[in-house]
C-alpha cells in the first residue's frame, strides 16, 4: 500500500538501544527493541497492536510520535515523510498526532491543576486567544470525556485511576488530532473501569472521526475495539489481518498460541491450548532467521536461517511464516 493512501505508514522501522560495557564503556551489544516494522493505518480505523510484554509495542508507538528517535526506517504521515522533521514542522505534526499513556498516575503532573494540564496544549499551539477562551475549552473537553466543569480546579491526586485516564484523553483531544496512539490505556485500570474507557474511546472516534493505534496485550480488549490487528513478536510484526479473520483463522503459529490462551466465557466450550516451548529470547541476541523458530511447534530447518517476509496470503491478510504462505 502506497504511503500516500494511508494516514500513517511505517516502513522498516528499527529502534536499537546500545549496551555499553567493559573498562572503556564501549558498545558491546544492542537491544533490538523494534526490528523492521512496516504497517499502514487508514483514516478512521483502529489498528490494534498486540504481543507479549517486551516485544516492542510501546517503543513502536513512541517512535511514531517521535518521542524517541528511531534508529532507521521511514514514517509517513498524511503522505509526507516526517522521519527527520524537527522544530516547527514537528510541532505542527504533533498537533495531528497525540498519545494516551499507559499509567494515568505517572502521566499527569501532580503539581498542576487539571485546567493547566489540559490547557497547556491550547497555549503551545495558540488555540485559545485568552484565558477565558482556554477555560471554556477545558470545560468543554472535561464534559466530553464524562467529567464535570468543577473538576478543572482539582489536582490529579484527587481523582481515581479511571478519572485520571479520562483527563489524559481530554488532554489528547484538546488539539483536535487526527491520530491518537493509545499506549495500553486501560491495562492499569480495574476491569469494570476498562469497559467504560473503551466505550468512551469508541464514542469519541465516531464523534470526531479519529484514527487509533491501540497498543495492548489483552487480546479480548483488542478484538472489541480494533478493525485490524497486527501481532508483534520480539520486535517484528508477524501477522496483520482484520479482527474477525485474525481471531477465527490465525495463520501464524505464534498468533495461534496467543489466542489459545484467551479464556472463553462459555464453560461448555473448550479451546485446545497450544503451549510454547522455552522463554522469550534475549532481545540483545535474537535467534537467527525467524525469531520465533526456537519456540515454534512447526519449525523447519529453513526457519533457522531465513527470516520470513510479511507476505499477503488472502485479501489483506499478511503473515510472516514460511510454513503459512
Amino acid at each position: 500500500m502506497h504511503p500516500v493512501t494511508a494516514l500513517l505508514s511505517v516502513r522498516d522501522l528499527r529502534k536499537f538501544y546500545p549496551i555499553n560495557g567493559g573498562l572503556l564503556g564501549r558498545k558491546v551489544a544492542d537491544v533490538r527493541a523494534v526490528d523492521g516494522v512496516s504497517l499502514d493505518i487508514q483514516p478512521g480505523e483502529t489498528l490494534g497492536l498486540v504481543g507479549e510484554s517486551g516485544c516492542g509495542k510501546s517503543t513502536t508507538g513512541r517512535c511514531l510520535m517521535r518521542l524517541i528517535e528511531p534508529s532507521s526506517g521511514e514514517i509517513w504521515f498524511q503522505g509526507e515523510n516526517v522521519t527527520h522533521t524537527s522544530g516547527d514542522t514537528l510541532r505542527a505534526m504533533r498537533r495531528d498526532m497525540q498519545i494516551i499513556f499507559q499509567d494515568p498516575f505517572a502521566s499527569l503532573n501532580p503539581r498542576h491543576m487539571v485546567r493547566d494540564i489540559i490547557g497547556e496544549a491550547l497555549v503551545i499551539h495558540n488555540l485559545a486567544p485568552n484565558a477565558r477562551a482556554r477555560d471554556e475549552r477545558v470545560v468543554e473537553l472535561l464534559e466530553t470525556v464524562g467529567l464535570r466543569a468543577d473538576h478543572r480546579t482539582r489536582f490529579p491526586h484527587e481523582f481515581s485511576g479511571g478519572q485520571r485516564q479520562r483527563i489524559g484523553i481530554a488532554r489528547a483531544l484538546a488539539v483536535q488530532p487526527k491520530l491518537i496512539v493509545c499506549d495500553e490505556p486501560v491495562s492499569a485500570l480495574d476491569v469494570s473501569i476498562q469497559a467504560q474507557v473503551i466505550n468512551l474511546l469508541e464514542d469519541l472516534q465516531e464523534r470526531f472521526n479519529l484514527t487509533y493505534l491501540f497498543i495492548a496485550h489483552d487480546l479480548s480488549v483488542v478484538e472489541h475495539i480494533s478493525d485490524r490487528i497486527a501481532v508483534m513478536y520480539l520486535g517484528r510484526v508477524v501477522e496483520i489481518a482484520d479482527a474477525h479473520t485474525l481471531y477465527h483463522a490465525p495463520r501464524h503459529p505464534y498468533t495461534q498460541a496467543l489466542l489459545s490462551a484467551v479464556p472463553i466465557p462459555d464453560p461448555k466450550l473448550k479451546r485446545r491450548r497450544i503451549p510454547l516451548k522455552g522463554e522469550l529470547p534475549n532481545p540483545t541476541k535474537p535467534p537467527t532467521g525467524c525469531h520465533f523458530h526456537p519456540r515454534c511447534p512447526i519449525a523447519q530447518p529453513q526457519c533457522a536461517t531465513e527470516a520470513p517476509k510479511l507476505t499477503t496470503t488472502t485479501g489483506s491478510h499478511q503473515v510472516a511464516c514460511h510454513m503459512a504462505v
